[in-house]
C-alpha cells in the first residue's frame, strides 16, 4: 500500500441524492463485485452516472447540500493507493479493487472506508493542503 493522504473532492464535483425514506429493510444490490445493502435513511447518489448507495450517518457527516437534490462532498477523506488488487469491507458490503486504485475512507484512521477507481479518484479528488 502507498502512503494515505488527506484529500479534498473538487468543488465541481456536484452529486444528485435523494434520501431513502421508505418503510422496511432496505434492500440488497450488486455493484463493486458483491452484494450491497442498504437502509431506510440510506441515501441514493448519482455521482455522474455511477449510482449507489451512501450510509445515512456517513452522508450527513461528509456532505452539504448545495441546491435542491444536489450535494457536494465537504468533508476531507484519507486515501492510498493499492499495489495489488482485494477487497474492502464497507458500510454497505464488500467492494473489490485492482492495483493502483484507491483504498478511500471518510475517517483519519482509516475507518468508513470504499474503494474508487484510479482514473475517477484522480478525475475527483486533489490533495488538500
Amino acid at each position: 500500500m502507498g502512503e494515505r493522504r488527506r484529500y479534498r473532492k473538487r468543488a465541481d464535483q456536484v452529486v444528485v441524492a435523494i434520501r431513502l425514506e421508505l418503510e422496511g429493510a432496505g434492500f440488497a444490490y450488486r455493484k463493486w463485485g458483491g452484494e450491497q445493502h442498504c437502509k431506510a435513511g440510506d441515501w441514493l447518489v448519482d455521482n455522474d452516472g455511477d449510482v449507489y448507495t451512501v450510509d445515512a450517518d456517513s452522508f450527513a457527516r461528509t456532505y452539504r447540500q448545495v441546491g435542491r437534490g444536489h450535494f457536494v462532498k465537504s468533508a476531507p477523506v484519507w486515501a492510498e493507493q493499492t499495489a495489488a488488487a482485494g477487497s474492502v469491507k464497507t458500510k454497505e458490503g464488500a467492494s473489490h479493487y485492482e492495483a493502483g486504485d484507491y483504498l478511500v475512507a471518510n475517517e483519519a484512521d482509516g475507518s468508513d472506508a470504499y474503494c474508487v477507481q484510479r482514473e475517477k479518484f484522480e478525475a475527483m479528488y486533489e490533495i488538500d493542503g
